[in-house]
């Protein structure tokens, strides 16, 4: 209440009384996309102003005296293709470099206009994929600046539908066939109290504050990326502030972060070299569940930093690194509620560390004839998972998993333009170590691990344009091999051809067809390849990498400079993905809960498939308002053991549809909103009987699989902004209200023991459902980013 009163006093004071400063600067630089070079004398405008600048021999310029508010911002050379940032908000403080990179121009025979697109695609991959900038992420309504749960406004993902979770499904796949990269160092998860073997959890881990952008692509994937399946995540990070000292502080409903950066040795140089951004994030989101009585207390923290330094215009090295420290202890309820008591029997008790550092080298060749980039990472997830038949006092232990996943990556690519060609090969080494105690009593089951195995791989692929690039395409190959899986080391087995093409149906490229097909495979996590039978066995040594082909058609129609529509068709299909034989379940239809996925015997004779058509309509800012409209419809199936019959898979909702849109007011107000329909996910009911007998172990009916389903997803979520801008700091506050229209969010049912009203269990015992109260929540929250 005392929030919404502060938020209510802060936006009735006249904005007169509060700006002490009303113009901002911005600077960047302009460089050639392909050859990294900067290009002199490019000019950088504000569109709809007189502001601009040139850019100097080092490709910067900087623009100052800026009224405080949203532009859009174009960057043109001669013989280059103009490029435009949409959606800059330029403040007092707080501004980030805005860099380009342009394109050079293939000029036409005829005098024909061609509309510079402002989606960027890549020869090798000129669909399914898509681009945000900072500020759609920081902005995004519901987000909460997790990203997370930005990307399910883009076509063809969606989000676990019940729960304290926020995987991330695209296109009908299992949240562990995605992939993420850090400026090129893979990262394991992206989130808090990730389930081991997967990489879903119920909050993000990243800082928006870093990126520059993030792009996700939903196939046609390049041959550098192993491992891959459904998606590819790829988190561009921004270097810290060469010329002075700046930082931000976020504070949220759940959590407070501080990010600093600034230049290193600078001396007297007016840009230093060396430059720095680091943060930590702290949740107190503990306290606040605490205070309401809920049963669990998730309590975590978060560090992320970059350090980057350039030797010269050829040479430059970054250390990136990102962790995290988890616990999600168990709350003494002080009232009994049937519910909130089912759910503290049942939750496990987590304990969680993770960390992931690089080192990263790109050499610019001298001759601008291509480059190469090597880098070398470490990454470490520690997880405790423990389930008790008492949490509170953690006795009774009947499930014990504690393990510690290390991959130490080495990963090189050459890059040389020979002509109209860009061709690359590299090759990437894996150690992983892994470890694991683990005691299951109720499947009989008790082990030790200690692995340690090599993966590795190669690749090659190249890409041209024709026919004044109204043609372009591409080839690669790629083949992965481990030193453990029986048949690991024959590559033949994991050859993964790969090719794509886009060709503009008219002079003026507006219309254009895409079309990509693949062979992709993925290694089985090492929950599943390092488990082992009661005897010390090995027993998953036969497992084979998981296969899937997709096949990709799609067209696009830009309808002006700032708005497309676009249509995609696509097909995955699987082979060999694993069973778990003491389910008779594909894995493909876990991952998705607070558990250790995969960790059980499995049979690599499992089929899958997905397939179905995304429609696309987005409007980047202009004038004042912005939007986004996907709408994806598909099918999800996969077989079982008994069967060779396709079954709805768990994420297959059918229907998704995604409507984001924003409008910014004068005086830097800005509301915008999003709404979310996912259909019905099937789900596999509880085995009440076999329940019973395990209490609090929950035995799921996986036989019943698509049998039943949950209610449709609908949700509509505003935000509120806005912007103060004073003369060393500036001030965004956003009020957010999450489920506007109150609708009930649909979940699986829940059992617990029958209780009398003093919560004493009642003989003999019985399973009830306890989640009998349907209403439903609006939950609104109130933050704020200061930049100073």
């Amino acid at each position: 209440m005392r929030a919404t009163i502060l938020l209510i006093i802060i936006f009735s004071i006249p904005a007169e009384s509060l700006l002490a400063q009303s113009t901002g600067t911005i600077t960047g630089t302009v460089t050639d996309a392909k050859t990294g070079e900067p290009l002199i004398g490019a000019t950088v405008i504000l569109e709809g102003t007189s502001l601009g600048d040139a850019t100097n021999s080092d490709g910067r310029y900087i623009i100052n005296n800026i009224p405080t508010m949203t532009y859009n911002v174009k960057a043109s050379y001669v013989g280059f293709v103009s490029q435009t940032k949409f959606n800059v908000v330029v403040r007092s403080e707080g501004n980030i470099d805005l860099n380009f990179t342009l394109q050079e121009q293939v000029s036409e025979l005829d005098e024909v206009t061609v509309t510079p697109n402002p989606f960027e695609k890549e020869d090798v991959t000129p669909l399914s994929i898509q681009k945000l900038s900072q500020e759609e992420i920081a902005a995004y309504p519901g987000g909460n600046n997790d990203i997370a749960k930005v990307v399910q406004s883009l076509p063809g993902v969606s989000g676990s539908v019940g729960g304290f979770r926020n995987d991330v499904i695209i296109r009908g796949g299992a949240p562990n066939e995605n992939v993420y990269y850090l400026d090129g160092v893979p990262i394991p998860n992206i989130n808090h109290f990730s389930t081991q073997g997967s990489a879903g959890g119920p909050v993000g881990l990243l800082n928006v504050s870093f990126f520059e952008g993030v792009t996700l692509t939903a196939s046609s994937f390049g041959a550098e990326y192993d491992n891959v399946l459904s998606g590819i995540l790829q988190f561009n990070q921004r270097n810290g502030n060469a010329r002075e000292f700046t930082g931000n502080l976020r504070v949220s409903s759940s959590e407070a972060a501080l990010t600093m950066e600034g230049p290193l040795l600078k001396g007297k140089d007016t840009e230093a070299s060396t430059t720095y951004i680091a943060s930590v994030r702290r949740s107190y989101l503990q306290l606040l569940f605490d205070v309401i009585g809920l049963p669990f207390l998730p309590d975590y923290w978060d560090y992320q930093y970059k350090v980057n330094h350039k030797f010269d215009r050829y040479n430059t090295l970054y250390i990136t690194g990102v962790g995290s420290v988890d616990d999600l202890a168990i709350n003494d309820l002080e009232k009994f509620d049937p519910e909130q008591e089912a759910i503290q029997n049942q939750i496990p008790v987590i304990r969680q560390n993770s960390n992931t550092v690089g080192i990263g080298w790109k050499r610019q060749f001298r001759d601008n004839s291509g480059f190469m980039e090597t880098v070398i990472s470490n990454n470490t997830l520690g997880n405790t998972f423990y389930r008790y038949t008492d949490n509170i006092n953690e006795t009774g232990l009947y499930l014990k998993n504690e393990s510690r996943e290390t991959e130490t990556h080495l990963r090189y690519r050459a890059t040389k333009f020979l002509g109209n060609w860009t061709s690359s090969a590299g090759f990437l080494v894996i150690n992983a170590d892994y470890s694991n105690s683990t005691e299951d009593l109720i499947n009989n089951r008790q082990f030790e691990t200690d692995l340690n195995l090599f993966r590795y791989g190669l690749f090659a692929e190249t890409s041209s344009s024709a026919f004044n690039n109204r043609l372009s395409f591409s080839f690669g190959i790629r083949a992965d091999g481990n030193t453990f899986s029986t048949s690991g080391n024959e590559l033949y087995n994991t050859l993964s051809p790969r090719a794509s093409l886009s060709y503009s149906l008219t002079k003026n490229q507006n219309w254009t067809l895409n079309a990509s097909a693949g062979r992709y495979y993925k290694i089985l996590p090492y929950t599943t390849i390092g488990f082992q039978n009661n005897a010390g066995s090995f027993i998953n040594k036969d497992a084979s990498y998981i296969q899937s082909n997709h096949a990709v058609l799609g067209i696009e129609y830009l309808v002006n400079k700032s708005a497309r529509i676009s249509v995609e068709g696509f097909f995955k299909k699987y082979d060999d993905y694993p069973i778990s034989t003491t389910d008779s379940v594909s894995l493909a239809n876990k991952g998705g809960g607070f558990e250790v996925l995969g960790s059980e015997p499995i049979l690599s004779e499992g089929k899958g498939r997905t397939y179905g058509i995304e429609l696309l309509f987005q409007q980047k800012f202009t004038g004042s308002f912005y939007a986004v409209t996907a709408f994806t419809f598909y099918k999800s199936e996969f077989t079982n053991l008994l069967s060779d019959e396709y079954d709805p898979a768990v994420w297959d909702n059918g229907v998704l549809i995604s409507l984001l849109g924003g409008y910014k007011f004068g005086n830097n107000w800005e509301i915008s909103g999003r709404y979310r329909f996912l259909g019905k996910a099937p789900y596999a009911p509880v085995n009440q009987e076999a329940t019973l007998n395990n209490y609090p172990a929950v035995i799921l009916d996986y036989n019943r699989l698509g049998s039943v389903r949950l209610d449709p997803l609908s949700q509509l979520d505003l935000r509120i902004d806005k912007k103060w801008n004073f003369e060393n700091i500036s001030l965004d506050i956003f009020l957010e209200v999450q489920n506007v229209l109150a609708q009930a969010s649909p979940s699986e049912p829940r059992y617990g023991l029958n209780r009398d009203e003093s919560g004493e269990i009642t003989m003999p015992r019985e399973l009830v459902r306890v989640d009998l109260n349907e209403e439903a929540s609006v939950l609104p929250s109130l933050g704020l980013v200061l930049n100073f």
